[in-house]
């Protein structure tokens, strides 16, 4: 019988491992986004994804820049929609503004990216409802994602590959 790497170079056990990890961890995220009744629900599979890493220190760094970013992002969404409207000119004002803020807060560009990511979502894509629920909505799901993907790496992690080479 031949084995799995005789017949797909490159694919080890470590590689189908992580696989089956990251995909259980997205498909619970995205479960109970959908059994919370939660809108957009794929942005908590999205969010575990991201977060999902090879090791619980990775992923813990990875969730602190995606989280803090979120709820940066999302306060920006609601105030300046509050005053501007959404489209562009809340876009264009709140990204540079998240430029400026992100650095006061001593958060790296990973925090800004994911802050950027979450006011593009808020205030361009047209939704019924208050940019503040959209807001909220939009923290919950990821942060939901985050959580679900932390726990699978705590849970479940990873071995490291010096490991796996030697079994």
């Amino acid at each position: 019988m031949r084995s799995i790497q005789s017949l797909l170079p490159g694919l080890d056990r470590q590689a189908l491992e992580h696989a089956a990890r990251t995909t259980l961890a997205a498909t619970v995220s995205l479960a109970i986004a959908q059994l919370l009744q939660l809108p957009e629900p794929h942005w908590a599979a999205i969010s575990t994804i991201v977060v999902t890493q090879s090791t619980l220190g990775a992923a813990l760094t990875v969730s602190g820049q995606r989280f803090a970013g979120t709820v940066i992002g999302a306060l920006a969404a609601g105030l300046l929609a509050t005053y501007l409207g959404t489209g562009m000119l809340c876009f264009v004002v709140g990204l540079f503004l998240l430029g400026l803020i992100c650095p006061l807060l001593h958060l790296d560009r990973p925090a800004y990216r994911f802050a950027g990511i979450t006011l593009a979502i808020v205030v361009l894509v047209s939704r019924d409802g208050a940019v503040w629920m959209t807001a909220l909505h939009r923290f919950l799901v990821v942060s939901l994602g985050i959580a679900v993907g932390l726990a699978m790496t705590a849970v479940w992690p990873q071995e490291r590959a010096s490991t796996s080479k030697a079994a």
